[in-house]
């Protein structure tokens, strides 16, 4: 009877053993954390939080966010121009190392599966995407926006829900793949899943620098045209102006656009343990300097964090420079998934986290027209290399319709602009350009050819030539002639491509 006392004791305990390591498993993945994140166009950081005086008590959410989380003060992409930047952050590599540099590249007419003749194929060792690695990891994954890829991939493969029902793999038009419900915060996001206890990963894509109006702003919160003063290296006409202006107004309507993002959360009760990221792709897209460009503008972002995550502590502001390829490896830590070794970005919140001496970057092919600038950024200097320097900043671009580029070209033609506006856009570029951006946050005193500077230029210009040996930098070798062929083939009847005096890589096409 004892014994049977024992038997019936050890059997109990094994029961309530085995119940309670079910629960713990039960509960650990209940808490493996959602990860959202808030992918805005476009977007420089001219936000309250990051100190700027005309938006500041403008941006409300994304501040409230920097008090609850963690903000970044040096985030930058890895490219001026949105293809080249997600395609770096889907594949944690820069893009310059596995060719996926040239924007809009590995593309076709829409609707159509890319040739196998321009199909980009990404090396052998990224068996996976970001996205695709979540899923593999247990994630419910979601992109409500566009992907803009300079590769060959499957969508469906990426994405649990939200591609479009004629879609085959491969297809990739010159836009790009986008969501079935473009733009929608509730259509295949969160709520997609059938299981309701499944973690998720999704992305939201707001139109940030490319919002067209201010209808979500109250009337006394639009800014006018004399509101936001100009930098510099801007004349003081009213394209300008509106364009810069814009852009700020475009920030207040984002971040009420983020809210709608929390409320929704909260609303369905995902809040609570979802980890939301908010950044951009690259800097404005309304000014001719920052986007497409590698001045502290152009690839300067905003990086908040937010979460119920141990990483996350509430109102830290980082100081230290990122990349936009740590938000990728960050992401996957995030999510209990190891980090491959190839990849170049690292857990921003990891013990052996290790700060970067430098942060590069890279702007090539941009639509039509072709450039190569490269750029090393350190924790006080910009340093830039021109490799066509005998193409001005103004040379023919998809923009050349635009307002701002109209004018600037009247005003050189008539003479008034300042000198160094004149040099700037239109005169033959520097091979080298070294900017203290503690002195000289515009960029507008070239210092490398003051020889008190020397050492400092030649020590960015060291890194930047071991870094373009080490990872073979593929913008240094021609691109492919037939993706420019398809390129050529895009733009050849378009005014800003047909009267141009375009890039002569294009005469084997005439």
């Amino acid at each position: 009877m004892k014994l049977q006392s024992i038997f019936f004791s050890f059997f109990i305990a094994l029961l309530i053993s085995c119940n309670s390591s079910n629960q713990i498993a039960k509960d650990t993945k209940t808490k493996q954390p959602n990860i959202l994140w808030i992918f805005v166009e476009d977007l420089s950081p001219y936000i309250g939080c990051y100190g700027d005086s005309v938006n500041k008590d403008h941006t409300p959410t994304i501040d409230g966010m920097a008090s609850n989380g963690v903000l970044f003060e040096r985030a930058y992409a890895t490219a001026p121009v949105c293809s080249a930047s997600r395609s770096a952050m889907m594949t944690g590599k820069m893009q310059t190392t596995i060719g996926v540099h040239n924007h809009r590249s590995n593309r076709t007419t829409e609707g159509e599966v890319v040739p196998e003749n321009l199909r980009i194929i990404l090396p052998d060792y990224i068996q996976k995407s970001v996205p695709e690695m979540m899923r593999a990891a247990g994630y419910f994954t979601f992109n409500s926006g566009k992907d803009d890829y300079n590769f060959h991939y499957d969508r469906r493969s990426f994405f649990s829900v939200g591609t479009k029902s004629d879609y085959v793999a491969g297809m990739n038009g010159w836009q790009g793949n986008v969501a079935e419900h473009r733009l929608s915060f509730t259509e295949d996001t969160w709520n997609a899943r059938k299981d309701k206890d499944q973690p998720w990963f999704g992305q939201i894509e707001l139109k940030g620098g490319k919002e067209q109006k201010t209808k979500l702003l109250a009337k006394d919160a639009i800014l006018g045209l004399d509101d936001v003063p100009l930098p510099p290296y801007f004349p003081e006409v009213e394209s300008q102006k509106k364009a810069w202006v814009k852009h700020y107004n475009n920030i207040r309507t984002t971040d009420i656009k983020v809210q709608q993002i929390l409320d929704l959360l909260e609303k369905d009760g995902e809040l609570e343990n979802t980890i939301v990221f908010f950044f951009s792709d690259h800097g404005s897209n309304t000014s001719l300097r920052h986007k497409q460009f590698c001045y502290e503008e152009g690839v300067h972002v905003p990086l908040v964090i937010q979460g119920n995550h141990p990483y996350l502590k509430a109102g830290v502001r980082r100081k230290d420079m990122v990349s936009l390829l740590d938000v990728s490896a960050t992401t996957l830590a995030m999510g209990g998934i190891q980090i491959p070794a190839y990849f170049d970005g690292q857990d921003l919140f990891s013990k052996d986290h290790k700060e970067r001496e430098y942060v590069i970057g890279a702007r090539d092919r941009c639509d039509f027209t072709i450039d190569r600038i490269r750029t090393v950024r350190s924790d006080k200097y910009r340093y830039i290399r021109n490799y066509f320097t005998d193409r001005p900043l103004m040379q023919p671009s998809y923009r050349d319709r635009q307002g701002v580029v109209k004018d600037m070209r009247k005003l050189h033609a008539e003479g008034k602009l300042t000198p160094y506006q004149d040099a700037f856009w239109f005169g033959e570029r520097p091979e080298e350009e070294l900017y203290d951006m503690e002195k000289d946050p515009f960029q507008i005193n070239n210092l490398a050819q003051k020889p008190e500077y020397q050492k400092e230029l030649i020590g960015h210009r060291i890194v930047l030539e071991k870094w373009i040996k080490e990872t073979d930098d593929k913008g240094q070798y021609p691109e492919d002639p037939q993706q420019l062929k398809a390129t050529y083939d895009l733009w050849k009847e378009k005014p800003q491509f047909k009267n141009a005096k375009v890039n002569p890589e294009y005469h084997q096409f005439m």
